[in-house]
């Protein structure tokens, strides 16, 4: 029988440099802090229709997220981790849109503080996360979609060498327009074939 505590207890997955947390409410001071200095940096790349508002950044906002992201937890239908590195909060990564069944996919976003970009932090935190997918969820392909000219994203799964599916036409409403879409995809057959080489490159340490 599982107990409260276990459905609510932190999932917490550890890379090379960074540490992959889900978030609560104790975590609103950082991430505020991150949102509000990285607003530019990331707001023309975020999911929003023409007449909505952008990402609420308020303390009662930010805790309903945490529960939103919870009950998808307990549901198995999204994680979503903030990124910390040297103990400090720096961006955030999902796995959203789980579907079991004949699918068993599912979708990886994420977002890093501009300070930090460019460290190979965002790549450690996908391999990460792909690991967790295929190995303890057990599912069988998962996608990444960037607009093409996200040229820091695309960076991301290119360093991965992660395959390429070609161009959604207008596939996601970002900042109120319909933008294409590059399509990065992984499936557990490829990650079989190339995990040893990913999680030696990204996620053991490193010796001199």
């Amino acid at each position: 029988m599982t107990t409260r505590s276990a459905i609510y207890s932190p999932i917490t997955l550890h890379g090379r440099r960074v540490v992959l947390r889900t978030m609560n409410e104790q975590d609103y001071e950082a991430w505020v802090e991150v949102r509000s200095r990285c607003r530019d940096w990331l707001l023309k790349w975020e999911p929003r229709s023409a007449h909505a508002t952008h990402l609420a950044e308020d303390h009662r906002s930010f805790v309903s997220r945490c529960a939103i992201r919870e009950r998808e937890r307990q549901i198995g239908t999204g994680f979503g981790f903030g990124i910390f590195f040297e103990g400090r909060f720096v961006g955030e990564i999902t796995l959203s849109s789980i579907q079991r069944g004949p699918l068993q996919s599912a979708y990886v976003g994420y977002w890093l503080d501009e300070a930090v970009a460019g460290q190979g932090l965002m790549p450690e935190a996908v391999v990460t996360m792909l690991q967790y997918a295929f190995e303890s969820l057990r599912l069988h392909r998962v996608e990444i979609n960037i607009i093409p000219r996200n040229a820091p994203s695309r960076r991301v799964v290119e360093k991965l060498n992660l395959r390429v599916e070609g161009i959604a036409e207008r596939y996601l409403e970002i900042d109120g327009a319909w933008e294409d879409h590059a399509r990065y995809a992984i499936t557990s057959e490829e990650w079989s074939d190339r995990a040893p080489e990913l999680v030696a490159n990204w996620l053991l340490p490193q010796h001199d």
